[in-house]
């Protein structure tokens, strides 16, 4: 679907479209809406909020990934970024690269994220051992990891609310 047939009504938050559309039409929709709500808007202070934002965002897919949101000083979105694309089961993460982008996008903290296909949202011990290298790594350069969610079918796991960041 082109988002050309997706047209934004006069009332705020009211769309409307000029011919069917599918469910995959409406998942794309959802996810436009989603990422133009999100980033440079309000602050991501609230872990709810960055939730359904990156189950927008990585639930449909088949394939493991691994992205990062970048943020200011005051949390707020400066870009989503997918940073490694892995097969159905893992993705390979390199430390070096995410430093990297997170200088590149001047910013001073990330939210780190990634999806399990297979649908269970609970972290590996691979999960919590990048987690603590990619942690390090940035703060080396005075950048904070203010959360990592893993993004399952049925549940999305914050190692900020298990305590594990």
């Amino acid at each position: 679907m082109s988002m050309s047939v997706f047209k934004v009504a006069d009332a705020e938050g009211t769309y409307t479209v000029d011919q069917p559309v599918t469910e995959a039409d409406i998942i794309e929709m959802a996810s436009y809406i989603a990422i133009h709500r999100v980033v440079g808007l309000d602050p991501l202070t609230s872990p709810d909020l960055t939730r359904r934002y990156l189950r927008a965002r990585m639930l449909p897919l088949e394939h493991e990934v691994f992205a990062v949101i970048f943020l200011n000083s005051q949390h707020r979105a400066i870009k989503y970024e997918e940073v490694f694309r892995g097969t159905l089961d893992c993705a390979s993460v390199y430390p070096r690269e995410v430093v990297k982008l997170a200088l590149s996008h001047n910013a001073a903290a990330v939210i780190l994220a990634h999806n399990h296909p297979s649908g269970c949202a609970e972290p590996s011990q691979a999960d919590r051992r990048i987690t603590e290298r990619l942690t390090d790594a940035l703060d080396l350069v005075g950048v904070r990891v203010l959360d990592h969610l893993v993004i399952g079918a049925e549940d999305t796991v914050s190692f900020a609310e298990r305590g594990l960041i």
